[in-house]
C-alpha cells in the first residue's frame, strides 16, 4: 500500500531534533513514508551537522520572522517556525517545549517526534509502536513514564 493512499501529499516543517531522533533510532525514512514533502531551513540542517536524506527540501525562512521568533526560541527553531509561518503546511515538527508553545500560539498545528511514530502506527507504515518507544527511551530524549504510558495506550499496544 502506497504512503500516498494513505497520506495524500502532506507537507511538514521539521525541527533538529526530530532528525536526530529519527536517525538514532535508525527510523529517519519513517517521516518520508508519512510526509512525503519534508522542508527545514538552512541553520537546521546546520544544527543537524550529517548530511540530511536528499528527500528533505531545504528552504530558507524570512529573516524578519526569524529574528522575531529567535527571541524566545534557539534559531533552529525560529527559522522552522518563521518558515511553518510562511507556507501551508500540515504541521511544524517540534519537541521542544517552548518552541511548541510559540508555535501553537501563532496558529500552527503541532506535532513531537513521537506523534510521527505513533501516526504512523495508525496508518499501517509501521506494525508496532511500542519498539520505537523503547528505542528512544535509551536516547537521551526526555519523556516521562506517565505520557510513555499514554502514547503506549493511544496507540493501543
Amino acid at each position: 500500500m502506497s504512503t500516498e493512499n494513505l497520506q495524500g501529499n502532506k507537507i511538514v516543517v521539521t525541527d533538529t531534533s526530530c532528525f536526530i531522533l529519527l536517525e538514532k533510532i535508525n527510523a529517519i525514512e519513517i517521516l518520508h513514508r508519512m510526509f512525503p514533502t519534508v522542508l527545514t531551513t538552512p541553520e537546521i540542517e546546520k544544527e543537524y551537522g550529517n548530511p540530511l536524506p536528499d528527500w528533505v527540501i531545504i528552504k530558507p525562512a524570512d529573516e524578519t520572522l526569524k529574528k522575531k521568533f529567535h527571541q524566545y526560541v534557539d534559531l533552529g527553531e525560529a527559522s522552522a517556525i518563521a518558515l511553518a509561518s510562511e507556507i501551508t503546511c500540515d504541521y511544524i515538527i517540534l519537541d521542544d517545549m517552548e518552541g511548541r508553545k510559540l508555535a501553537v500560539k501563532l496558529g500552527l498545528p503541532v506535532m513531537g517526534t513521537i506523534g510521527v511514530l505513533l501516526n504512523a502506527k495508525r496508518n499501517g507504515i509501521i506494525p508496532l509502536f511500542r519498539p520505537y518507544l523503547n528505542l528512544i527511551q535509551q536516547t537521551n530524549f526526555r519523556l516521562s513514564e506517565q505520557l510513555a504510558t499514554q502514547f503506549i495506550n493511544d496507540a493501543g499496544e
